[in-house]
């Protein structure tokens, strides 16, 4: 039985879902200046995850959102990590004696948050103290919250809590068997979450998870993050000659290192801009073709994108529209190259070693540890027999997507476009979160990544802000996708009969 079946039996209510979660926006509504006031209260504290000196504070962040998640009902316990704690909560209804909601085809979901931010500095660059939240008016009256934090990501897990807070207000319980995880070490690499996460696998697992770290497409258009691009990060350090050498007196004859890796690394690409390792783009899946006509429609430009940054030309592969190049598709990039001397001045060497960075951002099946072979394989393969190598990886990660016919993820975003008024978009993510790959690998989870950030919002920046629309409407939208949710196919199946 659907929640709103089970709202209407146990109230006596012949409300409707419509007349439910008409109630419930309405609730949002009238308590949005109290909503304030709970997030300002959690803006106060410093909870800066990456300085020992903010330990109090952090543990005083989980604290407080552990004792806001019980004032509506969650079952909540902080647990110890070797570096800050986490918070899991865990709705107290819905469930039956083998962890599953009873409600047919609802899911059961797990919603992932963290509580830490990132340093302030420099400090003289905010135009008011950091953890003293305000409301400022920009020209034009569009009004922002100010302060470390507002959106990444207290301000956006509070849009999560707070539609919580407004179903538990109307009805007297939640729509779905939800699981909180909000952790304190997201802005310091995540690094002890992992292990959190398998440890305690059996307890987290649910059937999918929902992130709100993530952004709108624009100001007016909701979006749905459905990928993430892995990563592999690589360094190869080449040896030729035992020492530098005196470039007069060897130049000529020895090999020099910086043209060998050079020669290298630029035969990673062909003339088209596609990757040229062999095996690369193994497990790379098209996009469907409704989902490209909507990509294309978001009209991103070179002249949108790479002007501000002083470029003009997409260096990507030929015949893929620029948001394809940033977000859907692999890339093999170098981050850094060094030989030889590279001081003040002038020094006549041929270097003995030369060392580069090499990143790649995977999408779909591709497999890093097969990536990581075939790039080992391809220098190994245009090497003389008197250069060495020697190889080093500083992370493996595998691409994270959600099925496009994955019914959640239909209705978040029905869900988005009634409350935005405009069709949601669902784009991929140039970056990667590994937890979400976790997620997935470890707990066997889809994740819908829905959030509400804007590209001006100066996230990790001095005078970090949060739109006040969007943190009103980012309210109602997940009041409006915890409502679609919960009504169950098999209750659609019965109103259509």
């Amino acid at each position: 039985m659907a929640f709103f079946d089970d709202y209407k039996v146990l109230m006596g209510d012949p409300m409707t879902e419509s007349d439910v979660l008409a109630s419930v926006l309405d609730r949002v509504d009238r308590d949005l200046d109290a909503s304030l006031e709970r997030l300002f209260a959690l803006l106060r504290i410093q909870s800066v995850s990456t300085d020992p000196a903010y330990v109090p504070y952090c543990r005083q962040a989980a604290e407080h959102v552990a004792a806001d998640l019980r004032s509506i009902g969650f079952q909540v316990s902080l647990r110890p990590t070797d570096g800050h704690p986490v918070v899991v909560g865990k709705s107290a209804s819905g469930k039956n004696g083998n962890g599953h909601t009873g409600r047919g085809e609802a899911p059961r979901v797990l919603f992932y948050g963290h509580y830490d931010v990132q340093p302030v500095d420099p400090l003289d660059l905010w135009q008011t103290p950091p953890f003293e939240p305000r409301i400022e008016t920009l020209d034009g009256g569009r009004k922002i919250i100010v302060a470390r934090g507002a959106c990444d990501d207290k301000g956006q897990a509070m849009t999560f809590i707070e539609a919580c807070r407004a179903f538990k207000a109307v009805t007297g319980t939640l729509p779905l068997d939800i699981t909180m995880l909000i952790e304190g070490e997201e802005e310091c690499g995540s690094k002890n979450l992992f292990g959190f996460v398998r440890d305690n696998a059996a307890e987290l697992r649910r059937d999918l998870a929902l992130v709100c770290d993530t952004g709108m497409w624009d100001a007016a258009t909701p979006s749905i993050t459905t990928s993430l691009r892995g990563l592999v990060y690589e360094e190869v350090k080449l040896t030729c000659a035992d020492r530098d050498l005196h470039s007069g007196l060897f130049g000529g004859a020895a090999r020099n290192p910086i043209h060998v890796l050079a020669d290298v690394l630029s035969a990673m690409h062909r003339p088209d801009g596609s990757v040229a390792i062999p095996g690369f783009y193994d497990g790379v899946r098209e996009l469907p073709a409704d989902i490209k006509v909507d990509l294309e429609g978001l009209g991103l430009t070179p002249e949108k994108f790479l002007a501000p940054i002083g470029l003009k030309i997409p260096a990507g592969e030929k015949g893929r529209m620029l948001i394809e190049q940033i977000s859907t598709r692999p890339t093999a990039e170098v981050n850094g190259i060094i030989g030889g001397y590279t001081g003040e001045g002038a020094k006549t060497v041929i270097p003995g070693k030369a060392m580069a960075k090499v990143s790649f951002r995977l999408v779909g099946a591709q497999d890093p540890e097969k990536i990581r072979a075939a790039f080992r394989d391809f220098i190994r393969a245009r090497l003389s027999a008197d250069c060495k190598v020697e190889f080093g990886n500083f992370t493996s990660a595998p691409a994270f997507d959600v099925a496009f016919d994955n019914p959640a993820l239909a209705k978040a975003r029905t869900a988005l476009t009634e409350e935005w008024g405009r069709k949601a978009v669902t784009v991929g993510a140039g970056g990667s979160i590994p937890i979400v790959g976790d997620f997935k690998t470890v707990l066997g989870m889809d994740t819908l990544m829905v959030g509400f950030a804007l590209d001006d919002d100066r996230v990790h920046s001095p005078n970090e802000k949060f739109d006040l629309k969007c943190f009103h409407k980012g309210i109602r939208s997940w009041a409006r996708i915890l409502a679609a949710l919960a009504e169950t196919d098999d209750r659609r199946r019965r109103q259509a009969v």
